[in-house]
Parts: structure tokens; sequence; C-alpha cells
């Protein structure tokens, strides 16, 4: 392999690209925000928090679980819709078609049922598992971020002292997994 191999490579050849590919990779993973999975629940508790604001049709709510979780939680349509179905089948939503798509609106039934649990599963003081949720792979993807630059732009010295960093950060993070 030449010395201009690929960007942010320095000459060091397959190791550096290979952990500049994994951290990409990594990194994207990470990133993706379509379909990122809740919680078992969740979407039924989010559609129901928002139909007790308004009616809506289904993108209008995949559209405001995203912007109210600021991008951390965009479900897809594969998990709206059927709950949506699901609701209806419960008697919990009605859809009626207005320009030619389907508005869900609460019945009687399913203000209760929204009113059970006021808290909406976007909301950070929702849960410490909610919390865990967002906050880890949060923290994985800026990681992945740094290490990319550092991939790109950093001497071989520091990519060297990044790559004693990610070490040890990933001994300390299974050490917290082998305490009692």
């Amino acid at each position: 392999m030449s010395s201009t191999s690929a960007p942010g490579s320095f000459g060091l050849g397959n190791g550096l690209d290979g952990m500049w590919q994994a951290m990409e990779q990594l990194r994207s993973t990470f990133d993706r925000r379509e379909g990122t999975r809740a919680p078992r629940g969740e979407v039924r508790a989010a559609i129901l928090a928002l139909l007790a604001e308004r009616p809506m049709h289904g993108y209008q709510i995949i559209r405001e679980i995203d912007e109210r979780s600021g991008g951390d939680w965009k479900p897809s349509a594969g998990s709206v819709y059927p709950t949506l179905q699901l609701l209806s089948d419960e008697g919990l939503v009605a859809a009626e078609e207005t320009d030619g798509r389907k508005v869900y609106s609460l019945t009687e039934a399913g203000r209760a049922a929204a009113g059970v649990d006021p808290s909406a599963p976007w909301e950070p003081e929702r849960s410490a598992t909610g919390d865990r949720f967002r906050a880890l792979p949060k923290a994985g993807v800026e990681l992945a971020r740094a290490t990319a630059q550092v991939g790109r732009t950093g001497s071989p010295e520091q990519v060297d002292e990044a790559v004693a960093v990610l070490d040890e950060a990933r001994r300390r993070i299974y050490s917290i997994l082998a305490r009692d």
C-alpha cells in the first residue's frame, strides 16, 4: 500500500484504514435515526399522548414524535400504522377520511386510556430506562464522530494517542459490567 492510499491513513497501512472504517460504520449505525426502536409499548403511549392533543394522520404522528424527541426517535410507518389499527380495533381511536387521508382521533375510551399515563415517551423524565435508551447511543455517536475526526485530520501521534484512549475506555466500560 502506498503512503498516499487513503485520506487520513498517513501511510500507516490497513490498520488505520480498518479503524477508520470501523468508526465510520459505528457512527453511521448509531446515527441512523430512521427506524430507531423504542421500548415495547412506547409507540402506543406516544400515539395516545399525541391524539389527546388533537386528531392527526399517521405521518403527522411520526413527524411529531421525531420533533419532540429532538430527532432521537423517529418511529417507522411500519410501527405506527399497525399500532393505530390495533388502537382502532380496541375502540380507543376512530379514523375519519379527510382530504384523502385517514385522520385519527381518540374515542371516549381512548381519552380515558391516554389519561392513565399523562407523560409522553419522548420526555426525558419519563423513566430511567428511557433515558438509558437515548443517552448511551447518543454518547456512542459523539465518540464515533470525535474518533472519525482524529482519523481524518490527526497526526500519526494523535491517532496513536486516540487509539490508547479508546482501548482504555473499552476496558473501563467492560469493568462496569463486571462490578457487582
